[in-house]
């Protein structure tokens, strides 16, 4: 453990801890943002059978130009009452479904109705087929509407629902301990003493998830003592799939975070690795519980967060492809070359343009505000001038 792992070593050992947790069937209403355990395949044709897509009337195409007499009407959730026959129409609406013999549909605004005769009132042509959902023209019995893996968005939930499903099976939602330490940290809204700060870094991680298919304890807090600290952390792996501690991850005397998970007779996998902020990321584990600890500097606890413990709940809640993906974009100005560890900077994408913030230091929280992006730097990378290409992560 003495050397620095690279980013992407760490990651995968990071998820080879723990397999993703099992699957659950849940209802509908609770399935955003869940990922999908078994594909949804659907049970029935969509539409069932052709429905109209226009309000209008039902026509036989070989009847044109008519006239026709209107034999009733077909509205949507009914089925029609009688089959369109030579010289006969019937008044449709949208979404309703095509009588038998029907095999147009005349949009209402082109037709003129004088009691139960019809006329044809414009001079457009008029299309055979026109105005008609198909059949199964949505998808048709057997289509694989929404693969296993898939993160199920609004309309991901929509085509479920269509498909004739009653529920859904989604992997299940990791429970997240989210843990601050130190004595010089303060809860939110507190009066501070001398060399005291707000604890902002439980909220903020506790937002960050609250996005993600976790189910995640508001954050907790307890000062620099390693004692508590062990207690702490074997009661919370009772209860708890990831338990998440922030500062104490480093080398200092008040830096308790490893002996204390020792204490409790969990084990680290691997400490320290090769980016900038967050080297002294800690990944162990504590009976069945994953112990991530993130450093305590509010940008490295941003950015570890980001690379780590966001990946490793939807690894865990089952998706396929965790990590946050890679994009491209121009430099707005130029960029110093890159050193002995990879950075992730706080930077804003704006107008397809990547403008690196002047101040990377991790302990400061005021670029986070505007920051949008990670720009990536890669170790001992070039100088780069204004205008060429860098990798960046897009952040919330």
């Amino acid at each position: 453990m003495s050397g620095l792992l690279p980013v992407e070593e760490a990651q995968a050992r990071l998820f080879a801890l723990r397999e993703p947790l099992g699957a659950e069937n849940i209802a509908f209403s609770e399935s955003l943002g869940r990922y999908v355990s078994q594909a949804i395949v659907a049970r029935r044709d969509q539409p069932a059978a052709p429905l109209s897509a226009m309000d209008g009337y039902a026509v036989r195409f070989a009847d044109l130009p008519g006239p026709w007499t209107i034999i009733g009407e077909s509205a949507a959730g009914s089925v029609p009452s009688a089959p369109v026959g030579k010289g006969e129409a019937m008044r449709i609406f949208t979404g309703a479904w095509l009588p038998d013999g029907a095999d147009t549909v005349i949009i209402q605004e082109d037709v003129a109705a004088d009691g139960t005769t019809l006329r044809l009132s414009t001079a457009d042509t008029i299309q055979p087929g026109q105005h008609i959902r198909a059949r199964a023209s949505d998808f048709a019995t057997g289509t694989t509407l929404v693969p296993a893996g898939t993160r199920l968005t609004p309309g991901a939930i929509a085509a479920a629902i269509m498909s004739g499903a009653g529920q859904l099976t989604v992997g299940r939602r990791p429970r997240v301990a989210i843990l601050t330490t130190g004595d010089e940290l303060v809860q939110p809204g507190h009066a501070l003493a001398p060399g005291q700060i707000p604890d902002s870094n439980g909220t903020m991680l506790a937002a960050m998830l609250a996005g993600e298919p976790a189910v995640v304890t508001l954050p907790l807090h307890i000062r620099d003592d390693r004692t508590i600290l062990s207690r702490v952390l074997k009661d919370l792996a009772r209860r708890h799939d990831v338990i998440v501690t922030v500062g104490g991850a480093s080398v200092g005397d008040h830096d308790h975070v490893r002996g204390a998970l020792g204490d409790a007779g969990g084990s680290i996998d691997f400490w320290k690795i090769a980016m900038r902020p967050g080297k002294p990321l800690i990944a162990g584990s504590i009976g069945d519980a994953l112990l991530l600890g993130l450093p305590g500097n509010p940008s490295s606890a941003f950015v570890t967060a980001t690379l780590f413990l966001i990946p490793l709940v939807r690894h865990l809640a089952g998706a396929p492809s965790p990590l946050p993906d890679i994009h491209q974009a121009p430099l707005a100005s130029a960029l110093g070359p890159g050193a002995k560890r990879r950075d992730y900077l706080r930077a804003r994408l704006d107008r397809g343009a990547l403008t690196v913030f002047d101040g990377q230091d991790s302990g400061r929280t005021a670029p986070l505000v505007e920051a949008n992006a990670l720009v990536i730097r890669e170790i001992g990378v070039p100088p780069r001038a204004a205008g060429e290409q860098a990798d960046y992560i897009a952040i919330a």
